[in-house]
């Protein structure tokens, strides 16, 4: 089965059919090498990290959500109103080719998005996918001026999420250094 299968299938059952593997994998573990799991997780870097709270906006860091279902699972966690600053294909002008298909993330997108901040590249799938679901997708040529456009969104109580939905050609730890550095300089 595909990632898109189990994407397309609905939460509940995606999540139960993991949690039933989980629990087929632990209960061949002893109680020492489970707690030695637990011990080694670590927090993925740039996934869903908190950066700040400015102005009763909260900030959030998912540059690591490099593909439509990793932006949907983020989409889905976050329970208050989002302003999405995605990029657009090919931002560094390298030539990649391939166009996302965005649509699986049209219904969590009508649920949750106010606003996309599409930067750089290519945006029009961004535009034609989402010119409907959400409240307005506004351009901007720099991940400066996307930071500096969702500061400016006039509602408070809003989760400012970058998360690229693309494979854009800026590396992750690169676009979340320069989000974090943005954000800590307004």
């Amino acid at each position: 089965m595909s990632i898109q299968q189990l994407a397309t299938q609905g939460r509940d059952r995606l999540h139960s059919g993991l949690a039933a593997v989980d629990t087929a994998l632990l209960s061949h573990m002893r109680d020492e090498s489970l707690r030695s799991c637990f011990r080694r997780i670590e927090q993925t870097p740039h996934r869903m990290q908190h950066v700040a709270c400015i102005y009763r906006k909260e900030y959030i860091d998912d540059s690591a959500s490099r593909t439509v279902n990793a932006t949907w699972y983020t989409l889905q966690k976050i329970q208050d109103p989002v302003v999405w600053i995605a990029f657009g294909q090919d931002i560094n002008g390298e030539g990649m080719g391939r166009q996302e298909d965005y649509s699986p993330l049209l219904p969590v997108v009508l649920r949750k998005v106010r606003m996309i901040i599409a930067v750089g590249g290519d945006t029009r799938m961004l535009h034609q996918t989402f010119r409907a679901a959400a409240g307005q997708v506004v351009d901007a040529d720099s991940l400066e001026a996307a930071v500096a456009i969702a500061s400016a969104y006039p509602v408070d109580h809003v989760k400012v999420l970058l998360s690229p939905a693309t494979d854009c050609g800026l590396s992750t730890s690169e676009a979340g250094r320069q989000f974090t550095q943005l954000v800590n300089e307004l």
